[in-house]
């Protein structure tokens, strides 16, 4: 039988964590349609709302129930609205380990919320689900995402020399590959140790212009 990750909700008090919706359709197409989510990931761009169709409706719960990983919307307690992604993927479960990536809306960046979905996210799989390892990679220029992978504890690896393909704007408002190093970033469970309390000595989840 095959390993899959639950149908799970994870919330905090600003944020709640839960599968993708029908409804999410319009606010994640101009989410994925942002120039920094163009820059740092492997979206098509431009991105459809018929892909961001298919992603909610087939994609994403593929993922979770063959085994393979889990995409959770981060929305706003308060609104409901959409300010991000969470993803895991390439998901191990014999080693039980699994890769994590974020992307924050750009209408949601400055509230630390990458932080905050990403070490939600964290604590759940690494204390509830039992698992023994979370990577992350970002790629070498991509400062924001490494801050928030050192705010989550994230211990940093190695370099990846020249296994990222970035995108970058050409003179003609197209987008030119530009291939760049991937930093490497391992979260095990004793690394969570004194993470939760440093949040709470210092007021709460520090602000950054989140994305990945």
């Amino acid at each position: 039988m095959t390993n899959t990750f639950p149908d799970i909700s994870l919330s905090t008090d600003r944020l709640v964590l839960r599968p993708l919706e029908d409804d999410d359709v319009p606010a994640l197409t101009e989410m994925m349609n942002d120039e920094l989510v163009g820059a740092w990931t492997s979206v098509p761009q431009p991105f459809t709302q018929e892909a961001a169709r298919t992603w909610v409706s087939e994609h994403a719960p593929t993922e979770r129930t063959e085994g393979r990983g889990l995409d959770l919307a981060v929305t706003e307690f308060l609104t409901q609205r959409l300010v991000g992604v969470i993803q895991l993927g390439k998901t191990n479960w014999h080693v039980r380990s699994t890769e994590m990536s974020y992307i924050i809306a750009p209408w949601a960046r400055g509230e630390g919320y990458a932080s905050e979905a990403a070490l939600t996210t964290a604590q759940w799989l690494l204390r509830d689900q039992k698992f023994e390892r979370l990577e992350l990679r970002t790629a070498a220029d991509n400062t924001a995402s490494q801050q928030v992978a050192q705010k989550i504890g994230c211990i940093s690896e190695g370099v990846l020399r020249g296994a990222c393909i970035a995108r970058s704007r050409t003179e003609d408002g197209g987008w030119a590959e530009v291939r760049t190093d991937y930093i490497v970033w391992s979260l095990l469970p004793e690394d969570l140790e004194g993470v939760g309390e440093q949040y709470a000595d210092t007021g709460g989840f520090t602000s950054y212009s989140d994305w990945n």
